[in-house]
Formats: C-alpha cells, structure tokens, sequence
C-alpha cells in the first residue's frame, strides 16, 4: 500500500555574518561580488519571506537554523589562541582570508547540507540523512557537525529517522549533498528514482574531468551514499555533469537543471551523456513516463542560465501541473525572460513561474533552489518530527521580529573582527534555539 506522503522544504535561515568575502572558485557570482557591503538583515528577511509566501500556498515549509559565526572552535583548531576577542584579532591581522572563512553564512544554501532519502526508498524504510562533507571548501567542511545535530534535534523519532555521519572529508568522496540530487517518481510515497549527480570518478584518472574550475561532488561519494542509504539498483541513476558546464561556472547540477515529481526541467548541456541519462531514469521510473524538459543552448546560452540561475529554481507541485519559483534576475536576463514566455504557451508541464526576490543570497551565488533542503516525509513521519520548525504565521511573525531585534543592516569585511559582533550572534542563536525549541546545537551551548 502507497502512502501519502509530501514533499516538506527546509530553508535556511540567513545568518547574522552573511557577507561577501568571495570564498567559492568556480562560482562566478560569488567572485563578482567579493568585498561588497552585504545587508545581513534584508538577506535573511528575504528569506523569510519566501518561506512564508510558499507556506501560504499550503506547502509544508520548515527552517534550519544558521550555524555560530564566525566559529572560535576552527581558529582554536588551526593554533590561535587566548581570549575569543583576541583570537578575532590576531586571525585578522595575520589570516584575514581564514577569519573570512570561519565567518561564512553559507549554512543558509541547504541544498548542501545533506542528501536525504525517503522511506519509500530505502531498505530500512526509514528516512536516511547523511550530512555533506563539502570537504571541496574549507569555509563549508567545518559546516557537517553542526548540521547532523541540528537534523538529529528535528528527525529524532529513530522508528522513522536514521542518521549517518558525513563521508571521509577527502577529496575522493567529497560530497556536496542533494545540490547534486534528485527524486523523480509518480507519487511521493511509492519509490522514486534517485538521480546522482556527479563531477569526477576520483579513482579512475582517465575519466573526463573539468580543466578550470574543481568537480566538487565524485562518483565515489555519490555511491557510497546511495549504499548508506540502502538504495537498491532500481531506485539509483549515478550521471555525470558535463565537464564543459563545470567550467562555465556550473558548480552544482542544480545550476543547470531541476526535477520534482515526473518532471525534469534541464539544459542540454547538463549531462555528459544526455540520452544515456535520461534512458536509465525511464527504465527505472514506474507508474508514469518521464516528462523531459530540454532547454537548449539556442534558446538560452549556458552563461545566460547560469547569470540568471534559471535553472536553480524551485519546482513544485500545484493542482494545476508545475510551478517554476524563479529569482527575479530570470526576468531582467533577455534570453531567459523570452524563454518562461514561451514555456507557459507550450503547455508542458510547468504551467506557472513565480518570481522571488532573493538577491541578497543570489550575489552570493545562490538562488531560491540553494536555500532549500527537500524531506519527502508520509504522514505518519511528519507527525514524528519536531514541529516547532515549521513555518506558520506565528513563527514568522515571531522569526521576523528576532532579525529585526538582532541582525545589523550593513557588514563589510573588516567588521569580521569585531569581538561585539560575535557576542551579538550568540545571543541571537542562543534564543533562536529556544524559540524553535532545539535544544543545545551549538559549540558554545554544549
């Protein structure tokens, strides 16, 4: 018997030290922005706002909480020491580009955070997470910890939850979480096909590989994930991005393509080997066909789509047929803008596009499908996990209030360093914690 069972999103919520320090080769927007003044406190009711117009459409929005930055426990590791004031001090006068690290907002893209698997799926019939290594980006690899704490505080029930550490944080099996998966599948509770998508095969040399930018998520990790997870041969697709992508500044395959449901909206040079690709997804898709959605290089060139981010955008269910959530610069990018015209007149599968304004996270480098975690969850399952995460009118009125109380409208680079400012975003996270009721999470709590 088939389940009912949704697919919940998981936001993260923008930190206090969002800023643009311009940490992340190979992706162009963050390094066209290094060093700009960022505006913390707009980011992170942006945020907000998304979650809440999405949860007023009646889908199931959670939060994930942003992780303690910039992170003492990681300057101490890497030999600094005294005080947490002059520990600030001396990484900025010897290391600033490490202090820039240890005080990243990235946390807020839970696209990475971990790759998740259904019940449906899996051989325990238990929703499996494995948090992601990001071992790709020192500001990332220290990110792991706290996010296996904060999904064990809100998938605590083990009858329906399992937990696995992160992968060895190697460069053989990094790990970039579900940016590089997919679920494809008629119904959310019956089984679905798990698309992997991959950059490199670590161990094998001779295999294509990007030349400019790094192949941050390996067919190693991928399947080394999926065998956790206890996927069987008919719940799994491994693809491998195309390498000339990666280059273009496609450092995720959710840069470059999005599926949900039946539904696969990507461009034609997303995968190394498209027919392949796509045949193994059909064979292994049971109870609908496949609906591929193609967008050529004619009609949207490959740095168009990565300028706007076309692709990094969120595809939903509505009783209508497929909701596309675009940020706004999908509207302002010529070539992208004729393209949703003309994909609402075709009368495929996608039917509507909404815009979203996430600018202050899309100068970063992210855009609305970077911000969110996907938990497909049956009904039994969400009754199991922590509630007080998801985003009601409450909670955002509440939520709102709390950025409005604690973060500051303007952060350069050189404000990294300030002592007070790390005092400011403990006490912030401190009574975040309690007002989503999860426990001690932090390094500074435990």
């Amino acid at each position: 018997m088939v389940k009912h069972a949704v697919e919940a999103n998981f936001d993260g919520l923008v930190g206090p030290t969002h800023n643009y320090a311009g940490l992340s080769w190979g992706n162009v927007a963050s390094k066209s922005n290094v060093n700009a003044v960022s505006n913390p406190r707009e980011a992170a009711l942006q945020g907000l706002e998304k979650m809440k117009r999405l949860a007023d459409r009646g889908y199931v929005q959670g939060i994930l909480p942003p992780h303690e930055r910039p992170h003492i426990p990681s300057l101490r590791a890497l030999g600094f020491s005294g005080t947490d004031a002059q520990i600030l001090e001396r990484a900025a006068k010897s290391s600033p580009s490490i202090l820039a690290a240890v005080s990243s907002a990235s946390s807020m893209w839970t696209a990475n955070a971990a790759t998740v698997s259904p019940s449906a799926d899996t051989a325990d019939h238990r929703v499996n997470f494995t948090p992601a290594n990001l071992s790709a980006k020192f500001h990332r690899s220290i990110e792991h910890a706290v996010t296996g704490r904060t999904l064990k505080s809100i998938f605590a029930d083990e009858g329906y939850f399992a937990h696995h550490p992160a992968l060895p944080s190697v460069s053989h099996f990094g790990d970039e979480g579900a940016a590089n998966h997919t679920r494809l599948c008629g119904h959310y509770g019956e089984p679905g096909v798990e698309l992997f998508v991959y950059g490199r095969a670590a161990f094998n040399e001779q295999a294509p590989a990007p030349e400019k930018y790094p192949a941050r998520q390996t067919l190693e990790a991928s399947k080394a994930i999926a065998r956790l997870h206890g996927l069987k041969d008919g719940n799994r697709v491994f693809a491998q991005q195309n390498p000339a992508a990666i280059d273009a500044g496609v450092f995720h395959n959710d840069v470059i393509a999005v599926g949900n449901g039946n539904t696969l909206f990507y461009h034609d040079m997303a995968f190394l080997n498209e027919e392949q690709v796509l045949s193994d997804i059909r064979s292994r898709l049971t109870g609908t066909e496949l609906e591929a959605v193609r967008v050529s290089s004619a009609e949207v060139p490959l740095e168009d789509a990565v300028a706007s981010y076309l692709f990094n955008s969120q595809l939903l269910n509505t009783p209508d047929g497929m909701l596309l959530a675009v940020p706004g610069e999908c509207r302002e990018v010529a070539s992208v803008s004729q393209y949703l015209d003309k994909l609402l007149a075709a009368g495929g599968p996608i039917t509507a596009v909404e815009v979203f304004d996430v600018k202050q996270s899309m100068r970063n480098g992210g855009g609305p499908a970077c911000l969110r975690l996907r938990v497909v969850l049956n009904d039994d399952e969400l009754q199991a996990m922590h509630r007080g995460v998801i985003i009601t009118d409450a909670l955002y009125e509440r939520l709102t209030t709390w950025v409005e109380a604690h973060y500051r409208d303007r952060l350069a680079r050189e404000d990294l360093a300030d002592s007070m400012l790390l005092d400011e975003v403990r006490k912030a996270l401190d009574e975040l914690t309690g007002i989503l009721g999860l426990g001690s999470i932090y390094d500074f709590q435990i």
